[in-house]
């Protein structure tokens, strides 16, 4: 099947009918080259969104009761091999927040979803089963369940975003310290990173790389000063960067943006930037750096652009702690399962379907993607 990524309006509604209890029996599917997404026109949009960003629908009332899909495909395979359930993974670092991240790969008719389970005091448990799962699309029950494992070692597509604005200048060497840090410890033979700066215009530094000394070189010869256009730069870092990747298999893509959150010059509106990256299936992590005792609306939107996307917005309490948040994203990133199914009801219409994921453990927390932008047929 080919990768296909289309924006549309989001279909807002949402109905959760039942749960899969995902013991569904394994068909494996190899995966197949990734066709580059078409590009949005070049620059940015001319006008306010006229629609809101794509936003989780509220959850049942009660846990629903698990169901036993119909499979569609009598090819079983051994499913793979986890660790007890219910092991935690560095419970002595418990994350700033109780609840994980998760970003999907959609293709014509199967979704890749990747996420992450934490307990309520917000440690990363690995070793569960699919059986431990309950999930809705677009509010059914998948047809079938066709791989599940966990995937810490899943390739990663990382982009590291500075504010480079006036108003953070005297913070900008701990931020500098901190992403090298980060991308020292998280960056593996397979994975590629790129670093930018932002203030009114966005600045490159260093494109996709494995090399880290190339990474340090771009993070160091970024310098502060200008006005804040963060829409701007995660609109179009979206567009021109996650969205064009080409990739065989799966791999996650992921933000990490390092900001005050006060926007002050973007042409786009924060919807416009959200729904990009949900079209770019990118997932954007927020860390602050807004250390005054007063939270401002730059903390509100930073909060928000990271629950759109599926990810998580850290606040540090000083602006040394920011590498405490680097640090947790990086455990996050590494404690994550990827769960592979068939959609009920599928249709190659653009639209945005909704994701639904839970524990039965009532003990367990997960974050699971809003939802995707299922895609359109291909030009005859």
């Amino acid at each position: 099947m080919i990768p296909v990524t289309v924006p549309t309006r989001m279909n807002s509604t949402f109905r959760f009918l039942s749960v899969l209890s995902l013991s569904a029996a394994f068909a494996w599917i190899p995966p197949a080259r990734a066709q580059t997404p078409a590009a949005s026109p070049d620059g940015l949009p001319a006008a306010p969104s006229a629609t809101p960003p794509a936003t989780a629908a509220r959850p049942p009332a009660q846990q629903p009761a698990p169901t036993q899909p119909a499979p569609t495909q009598p090819a079983p395979t051994q499913p793979a091999t986890s660790q007890p359930a219910g092991t935690q993974s560095n419970p002595s670092q418990p994350s700033p927040s109780d609840e994980p991240i998760t970003t999907i790969k959609v293709q014509v008719n199967e979704v890749n979803l990747i996420f992450t389970v934490t307990d309520k005091k917000g440690r990363f448990i690995t070793g569960l089963r699919r059986e431990n799962f309950g999930l809705l699309d677009d509010g059914r029950p998948p047809v079938a369940v066709l791989r599940f494992s966990q995937q810490t070692n899943l390739p990663l597509r990382v982009g590291i975003m500075l504010d480079t604005s006036s108003s953070i200048r005297q913070r900008f060497q701990f931020e500098q310290d901190s992403a090298i840090e980060f991308l020292l410890q998280i960056l593996h033979r397979n994975d590629r990173a790129f670093v930018q700066g932002f203030d009114i215009q966005s600045d490159m530094a260093q494109g996709f790389t494995n090399n880290i000394d190339l990474l340090n070189q771009g993070i160091r010869k970024l310098r502060p000063g200008g006005g804040t256009a963060l829409y701007d730069a995660l609109y179009k870092t979206c567009r021109d960067q996650m969205l064009t990747l080409q990739e065989d298999g799966a791999v996650r893509r992921a933000l990490i943006v390092v900001s005050d959150g006060d926007d002050n010059y973007s042409r786009s509106q924060q919807s416009d930037a959200i729904k990009m990256c949900q079209r770019a299936e990118t997932i954007v992590y927020t860390i602050s750096t807004n250390v005054s005792p007063s939270k401002d609306k730059g903390d509100d939107v930073l909060r928000a652009i990271s629950e759109a996307t599926g990810g998580m917005a850290f606040f540090p309490i000083k602006i040394e702690d920011v590498a405490i948040g680097f640090r947790n994203i990086q455990e996050e990133l590494r404690s994550q399962y990827s769960l592979v199914y068939r959609p009920a009801d599928f249709k190659q219409d653009g639209s945005f379907r909704t994701i639904y994921l839970q524990a039965l453990d009532p003990r367990y927390r997960v974050r699971a993607s809003k939802g995707y932008f299922a895609p359109r047929p291909s030009a005859q």
